[in-house]
């Protein structure tokens, strides 16, 4: 039975795709290699069609195995799984979490509150990447970005209340939830000015939230061997 996957959208950068498409090609060719030399030691001449069937069927099946032990990168999703694993144990997250409240993960978007971690665009996440996780490994990416990030997404919130999130965020907001725009801006304008102490309080909070895709591109990064981030307190 065919293993349940979880799909992901990711916004990535240029350099970032192609140094994933450039990994994956460099594993398929060390992988095909390594069928082609096997292949040359083991079928011999004057051996049977039926023997030499046994023999790729066998070498095929070590192949299966040595993708799951992570010694082939296998698919773009095989490398991506695999980062993605290594990135939770590095951040203490590979551990089980409890479900979130109905709805929460279901929400569009970035947690509430919190800006894009780079724009789209010139300089941003100029392209998508499509990954399939194990169901119960996408669970878990889902359910640690909720739990790490929640503190600091209801202190946002609390935040958003005292001083407002500007005009920017009120139109997409109100654009999201159906609000006429006129009146978005009418109570956005009508909010005191958050003073610098208050702005930077913000900014803390929002460098403490982690969603999907930011693990996500970690994973990326450290599959590809772009550099790891620095994995930040989540307090």
């Amino acid at each position: 039975m065919a293993m349940v996957k979880m799909k992901f959208h990711v916004a990535v950068t240029e350099d970032a795709l192609k140094a994933l498409n450039a990994h994956r090609k460099d594993e398929r060719d060390r992988e095909e290699e390594w069928i082609a030399t096997r292949r040359r030691e083991l079928i011999v001449p004057g051996m049977s069609r039926r023997e030499a069937a046994a023999v790729r069927r066998d070498i095929r099946a070590r192949v299966a195995r040595m993708r799951r032990a992570g010694e082939f990168g296998g698919t773009r999703d095989d490398i991506v799984t695999r980062a993605v694993r290594e990135e939770l144990r590095a951040r203490g997250m590979d551990r089980k979490w409890p479900k979130p409240p109905e709805g929460e993960l279901e929400a569009p978007g970035r947690p509430w509150g919190t800006p894009p971690s780079a724009p789209m665009g010139d300089g941003g996440y100029t392209h998508r990447v499509s990954v399939n996780l194990p169901y119960k490994l996408g669970d878990t990416v889902r359910r640690a970005a909720y739990w790490t990030s929640k503190e600091a997404v209801e202190a946002l919130q609390d935040w958003a209340d005292r001083w407002g999130d500007g005009v920017d965020v009120a139109l997409r907001e109100a654009e999201r939830d159906g609000v006429p725009a006129e009146l978005a801006l009418t109570a956005a304008t009508g909010r005191p000015s958050a003073p610098q102490s208050a702005l930077e309080i913000r900014d803390r909070l929002r460098a403490q939230v982690l969603t999907t895709g930011d693990l996500l591109r970690a994973a990326i990064d450290r599959a590809t061997g772009a550099g790891q981030p620095e994995i930040p307190d989540q307090a």
